[in-house]
C-alpha cells in the first residue's frame, strides 16, 4: 500500500523535457559554430578528448536528479501496518430558538448571535461526538441530521436567522419531539439535547414532552440567553435601526428571559439549566457534563499507518547532483578503448 501526499509536485517533472531540448539546441549550436572555424578533421586534432557520450551521461544524471527531487517533493508514503480506529461519543442535538425575540440586544451582540457563538464554541471543544441542529420558533425545522462533520454543522449554524420560520412563538415541545427522530439507535442511551433559548412565549406542553423524552433516554440541557430584566426587539433594515416592535396598543414590547421554564424542562429530563451570559462558563460546564457521560462506539474502521519515503529520493537527488559536478565532458582512458560511438581515436 502506498499513497502520494503532494501530487501537484509532479508538474516539476516538466523541467526534464526543457533540459533535454536545451541540450539538443546547445549541441546543434556547437556543431554549427565549430564548422565556421574549422573542418571536422581539424576539430578532432584540436580537441581529441571531446566526448559525446560524457555529455549525454551528464544529461541523464541531471534528469534523474530532477526526477528524484520531484518524487521527494511528492512525498510517497508506504503503508506499514493496518490499525483499527474506533470512534466513540455522544449524540448531541442543538435546538436553537430563532423566534423574533432572539433579536433582542440585552445580551451582546444579540440573543441569536450569542446562541450561535455558544454552540460554535461547544462544537470546537467536542472530541468524536456526533452533532445535529434544529431550528425552531412557532414550529420546529430540521437543519442538520446527526453527523461527525463539524465544519458542516458550523456552516448550517451560521445560516440560522429569525426569518427562516414564518410562525412565531417558542415551540420547545416541537423541538423536543423533532429531536427524538434524530436518534436512530434503539439501544443507545447517551442521547443529549441542548436547547438554547430565551424561554419566552413557550408552549405549556414543553415540560410534559421533556418528561416523555427523559423516559426515552434523552437528557435535556437548557441554556438561557438574554436578561431577566429584558429588552426591546429592534426592527432593522440593512443593519440600520428603524424602530422597536410594538404591541397592538402601540407600546414597545419588552422580551425577558424566562429561566423558570428552562429550568423546569431541564429538571424533567435529568439535565441542568445553564445561564448563557458567560461563554467560557457555558462551554466548560457543557464539556464537563459530556465528559462524564458514557461514550458509545458508533464507528470502527481500519486505516493504514503510512510512513514517508521522501528522504530516499532526496538523498538520491543530492548524490546525482554531486556526481554531476565531477563528471567531465572529455573522454576517459577506458571509454577510449570501448569506443562506444565509433569515434576515431
Amino acid at each position: 500500500m502506498f499513497q502520494l501526499e503532494e501530487k501537484i509536485w509532479f508538474w516539476t517533472l516538466l523541467v526534464i523535457p526543457v533540459i533535454i531540448v536545451f541540450f539538443l539546441l546547445l549541441q546543434f549550436w556547437k556543431k554549427r559554430t565549430q564548422k565556421k572555424f574549422a573542418n571536422k578533421n581539424l576539430l578532432k586534432r584540436l580537441s581529441p578528448n571531446q566526448s559525446l557520450f560524457k555529455s549525454v551521461l551528464k544529461l541523464v544524471v541531471l534528469c534523474l536528479a530532477f526526477a528524484s527531487l520531484a518524487l521527494a517533493l511528492v512525498n510517497p508514503k508506504v503503508g506499514t501496518k493496518l490499525e483499527t480506529i474506533k470512534r466513540e461519543g455522544v449524540d448531541i442535538v442543538f435546538a436553537v430558538d430563532v423566534s423574533k425575540s432572539m433579536l433582542a440586544e440585552d445580551i451582546k451582540p444579540n440573543r441569536l448571535e450569542k446562541a450561535q457563538q455558544l454552540v460554535s464554541k461547544i462544537i470546537d471543544n467536542l472530541g468524536s461526538d456526533r452533532v445535529g441542529i434544529i431550528a425552531y420558533a412557532g414550529k420546529a425545522f430540521p437543519q442538520l441530521p446527526i453527523t461527525t462533520d463539524y465544519s458542516a454543522a458550523k456552516m448550517f449554524l451560521q445560516n440560522l436567522n429569525t426569518d427562516m420560520l414564518s410562525s412565531q412563538g417558542t415551540a420547545i415541545n416541537e423541538a423536543i419531539n423533532l429531536a427524538k427522530t434524530y436518534y436512530d439507535d434503539d439501544e443507545q442511551t447517551n442521547r443529549v439535547l441542548v436547547i438554547i433559548s430565551d424561554g419566552e412565549d413557550h408552549s405549556e406542553a414543553a415540560v410534559q414532552v421533556a418528561e416523555e423524552a427523559s423516559k426515552e433516554g434523552i437528557k435535556i440541557f437548557t441554556i438561557g440567553v438574554g436578561e431577566t430584566a429584558g429588552g426591546p426587539i429592534p426592527i432593522k433594515r440593512n443593519g440600520v435601526l428603524l424602530n422597536y416592535k410594538k404591541d397592538k396598543d402601540g407600546e414597545t414590547v419588552i422580551t425577558r428571559l424566562d429561566e423558570d421554564t428552562l429550568k423546569a424542562i431541564a429538571n424533567q429530563a435529568n439535565g441542568v439549566y445553564i445561564n448563557g451570559t458567560t461563554t467560557d462558563k457555558v462551554v466548560n460546564d457543557i464539556t464537563d457534563i459530556l465528559n462524564k457521560l458514557d461514550k458509545k462506539e458508533f464507528e470502527a474502521k481500519q486505516v493504514a499507518d503510512f510512513k514517508s519515503q521522501f528522504q530516499w529520493f532526496l538523498a538520491l537527488a543530492i548524490t546525482l547532483l554531486f556526481l554531476d559536478i565531477f563528471l567531465l565532458e572529455r573522454k576517459t582512458a577506458w571509454l577510449k578503448k570501448l569506443n562506444l560511438f565509433n569515434e576515431n581515436l
